[in-house]
């Protein structure tokens, strides 16, 4: 194993004009792309069917990014089992990133964002919706398109102040008593998100 490593190591190292960049996603030319690999070993292989479609043929290519800001910004909210906002055209979404309350309007450069507990809110024009997300992650890209794909989600109007108060007070009790650490764990998570929760109803 050792000398495969020296071997290894040994190498020359490709010089930086030889190395291959790869683009950002963002960055690639907005024209439809299908599986050519696939396509072509399936001719050679069974000529006379037509190939099946594979998940790439079904993309939508994402739009270039524009020459000058556009005026909105164009959001995709999608959960495990539902979509919340299919590119839909907002001013802005305002979303709980785990480094802080992350404001994003058309032209925000290109950003992964881990989300945390906390209200992600969609602004248009004068109408503000709310919604409470537990966890996942913001795609902002440079084309002044957003993928927001949370794990849970809810509107927080939608939300009972009296049955959050009452599950923090039942995690609180638990994170006291818990004698391993994985019921710490879980009962911390509990007290987090039910936190998070009475926070944006209050607050």
């Amino acid at each position: 194993m050792f000398r495969r490593a020296t071997g290894l190591l040994a190498r020359p190292i490709i010089s930086s004009a030889r190395a291959r960049i790869r683009p950002f996603s963002t960055d690639l030319p907005a024209t439809e792309t299908g599986d050519t690999n696939f396509i072509e070993a399936w001719k050679k292989l069974v000529p006379n069917i037509d190939p099946p479609k594979t998940p790439i043929s079904f993309m939508q290519p994402r739009p270039a990014t524009p020459s000058s800001i556009p005026t909105k910004l164009t959001v995709n909210f999608v959960l495990p089992y539902a979509s919340e906002l299919a590119s839909k055209e907002v001013d802005m979404i305002i979303i709980p990133a785990t480094t802080g309350q992350m404001g994003v309007l058309p032209g925000h450069v290109a950003t992964i964002a881990e989300l945390k507990p906390g209200v992600m809110s969609v602004h248009e024009g004068n109408d503000t919706t709310k919604y409470f997300v537990s966890s996942g992650f913001a795609f902002i890209h440079a084309n002044s398109f957003a993928d927001v794909i949370a794990v849970e989600a809810v509107p927080l109007d939608h939300i009972d102040q009296s049955l959050v108060q009452k599950g923090l007070a039942e995690f609180t009790q638990k994170l006291s008593s818990a004698s391993t650490d994985l019921e710490k764990a879980e009962a911390q998570i509990g007290v987090d998100v039910h936190s998070a929760l009475n926070a944006a109803l209050t607050g």
